[in-house]
């Protein structure tokens, strides 16, 4: 919690309909991780309340200019798709396609302080020792989030482990607007939705790294796109220690490696952890990462198979975008035109 924030006894004072908001940056490739420990999740949401998934495009150039951008764009949202968001339930569009996002983020600004924003510390991680040689965006990235966030008053917001802290200053800008511009609920602050236990998945390579779009290495991850040779020849070559598979839980989270591969093999089964453990006992791995194997592409290669499918029409994916992007605009614009109102702006 940040110091100049003022709690209140509700969260959404003014009880303002109840939405999720979230959203993926179209850079890298989409991976296991991505859709074990986010997209997955998000399907069965729709079904209990209002829900926007956005292409995160303008968090997309903090580090630099794609020129593929529009094309990963539409991968984000074919992913989207193929995983099971309906485009007519939910709203899928790209956040550069609604200005609410850039103007409010611009009010959001003058409302965070910069204290705030030097306690971010997926920044320090992502900047390094040259944190002057980044872009400003880069810095504000956390306030362009808020804004994604407050231009819908989204109330519920389901974000990993790497994003709770940009989650939380969010809450604060909310409460600091309502605040200092006297209109009190008039941005709910957004609360983390725990979606259960979502696994942690880590490298390929290095079971004490997360699994990774920007990881050099292409065998640190399965890609969404990947055929299923690819799946298969990522994981036999995914790192393990030589011990067989056994011992307690401790002993095996113990081995981030083997755990590593146990708990992808359990999200994917939909089982937990220690149920697999118990399933594989005494066996090599050879054995288990061909089970693995198997099992990674019963699940995977639908979601290939429909993502190519539905990329293979980009008039179509850019009809659901247009269209996801009118109906965000219909929501943001009011918000935004009441928040430039409590601003003073003519």
């Amino acid at each position: 919690m940040t110091d100049q924030a003022v709690q209140t006894p509700s969260s959404n004072p003014a009880g303002h309909p109840e939405r999720i908001f979230s959203g993926v940056q179209p850079t890298g490739n989409l991976h296991l991780g991505n859709y074990l420990g986010a997209i997955r999740n998000w399907v069965p949401l729709q079904d209990e309340k209002p829900s926007i998934f956005c292409v995160v495009d303008l968090h997309a150039i903090t580090a630099g200019f794609e020129p593929d951008l529009a094309d990963k764009t539409r991968e984000i949202a074919a992913a989207y798709i193929a995983c099971g968001i309906d485009p007519k339930r939910s709203i899928i569009f790209p956040q550069s396609r609604v200005s609410a996002h850039a103007e409010l983020a611009w009010i959001l600004n003058c409302v965070a302080r910069i204290g705030w924003l030097d306690r971010m510390t997926q920044f320090k991680d992502k900047a390094g020792k040259h944190k002057e040689r980044v872009s400003v965006g880069l810095y504000a990235y956390p306030v362009l989030m808020a804004a994604d966030i407050l231009a819908y008053r989204a109330t519920h917001v389901p974000v990993g482990e790497d994003q709770k802290q940009h989650l939380e200053l969010a809450r604060d800008i909310a409460q600091k607007f309502n605040n200092d511009l006297n209109v009190p609920g008039f941005f709910p602050q957004p609360e983390p939705l725990i979606l259960g236990p979502t696994p942690r998945v880590m490298s390929l390579r290095d079971g004490k790294a997360k699994m990774s779009k920007s990881d050099p290495s292409d065998l640190s991850r399965i890609n969404l796109k990947d055929s299923d040779d690819e799946i298969a020849a990522k994981i036999r070559k995914a790192r393990t220690d030589p011990e067989p598979i056994g011992g307690t839980m401790d002993e095996i989270d113990a081995r981030p490696e083997a755990s590593n591969l146990i708990g992808i093999y359990a999200a994917l089964a939909g089982k937990p952890k220690a149920d697999i453990l118990d399933q594989f006992e005494g066996a090599q791995f050879s054995t288990f990462k061909a089970e693995l194997a198997d099992l990674a592409v019963s699940v995977l290669g639908p979601i290939r198979a429909r993502m190519n499918d539905l990329l293979t029409d980009k008039a179509n994916i850019d009809a659901v975008l247009a269209d996801g992007s009118e109906r965000a605009a219909d929501i943001a614009q009011p918000i935004l035109a009441a928040a430039r109102k409590a601003a003073g702006f003519l």
